[in-house]
């Protein structure tokens, strides 16, 4: 009766805190996903949580049944590398070239999960900062790139992780923390702060600014987001980042955010890999440990529909 799928959307629903949200996550529509659930909930002749609360309150079947799927699920998925394994799926190289350089955040966490559930692969991690690591997968050179920047190339796919919206951040005290969203042009008078990479790499630039030949009046760079915040929180500048790495800073109130246009700018963060490595089982399951590490760490993104993988 109570099925995987049952499980996994209750537990969805636990950690996106909203039908919507828990929708989202599973590639569900709002309505398919509360139609599973009022069908389960027939079936077990019981209430699993309440529809009025937000995040939901589970009620006591609600809770046992998170509880089996919190003891069960992870050793499906134990499981599945195990088979994968005894079909010898077990080996491979997986050497990671990271262009974002926020992605540590939810990156290093996932790689150390991974390396739990599959200690056979032999990993390897460097920033692409210094060269261009797009031509590097294609050689061979690399596994996988961690890159906003899809650029077509043959025997290439991207695979999408999530979506995030890029945030102004400004001190609690700059005249933009009262607005909604500002412009291209009123960053005119403004010291940009930014990572100290080519500025066609850069969404401020290539999907902001540049839109409307916009040029702020300095730009500086600094190396590492907290240094980039420090000076923000100092008023020595502006900058733009994701909001997921922008959240902790937000929640000790050192600055602000405000929306990049009206209707704020969203970008994709992908994982670049081969067709040749694309159904590689060791692949796949890092493709997936990511997503799921990202979700349980980040704040703010989305999922994309993905029929790629």
């Amino acid at each position: 009766m109570i099925e995987l799928r049952h499980m996994r959307t209750m537990v969805a629903l636990r950690d996106a805190g909203s039908l919507v949200d828990a929708a989202d996550r599973l590639f569900l529509t709002q309505s398919a996903l509360s139609h599973q659930l009022k069908d389960l909930e027939e079936k077990l002749g019981c209430m699993l949580f309440e529809r009025k609360t937000k995040p939901p309150r589970f009620t006591s079947a609600g809770r046992l049944l998170l509880k089996l799927a919190d003891e069960t699920l992870p050793m499906v998925s134990m499981a599945e590398r195990d088979i994968v394994r005894l079909v010898g799926g077990e080996t491979g190289r997986l050497h990671i070239c990271i262009e974002c350089h926020s992605c540590f955040q939810w990156l290093l966490p996932a790689i150390d999960k991974y390396r739990v559930d599959w200690p056979e692969v032999e990993l390897d991690l460097t920033g692409g900062f210094s060269f261009e690591p797009i031509p590097a997968l294609s050689r061979g050179d690399l596994d996988l790139v961690i890159t906003s920047d899809p650029i077509e190339s043959p025997g290439l796919r991207y695979i999408p992780l999530f979506r995030y919206e890029g945030m102004l951040a400004v001190a609690t005290n700059h005249i933009f923390s009262s607005k909604a969203y500002v412009l291209p042009k009123d960053l005119l008078n403004e010291t940009l702060i930014t990572y100290p990479v080519d500025r066609n790499r850069l969404d401020i630039f290539t999907r902001f600014l540049d839109l409307e030949d916009i040029e702020p009046e300095y730009v500086r760079t600094a190396e590492l987001t907290p240094m980039m915040v420090q000076l923000v929180a100092n008023g020595r500048g502006v900058a733009s980042l994701p909001n997921w790495a922008l959240t902790e800073y937000l929640e000790r109130q050192m600055i602000a955010t405000v929306k990049l246009g009206n209707n704020g700018l969203w970008n994709t963060l992908f994982a670049a890999v081969r067709e040749d490595q694309l159904t590689s089982p060791f692949m796949v399951d890092f493709i997936r440990t990511s997503r799921e590490t990202s979700f349980n760490n980040l704040t703010g993104i989305k999922t994309v529909q993905d029929d790629s993988n």
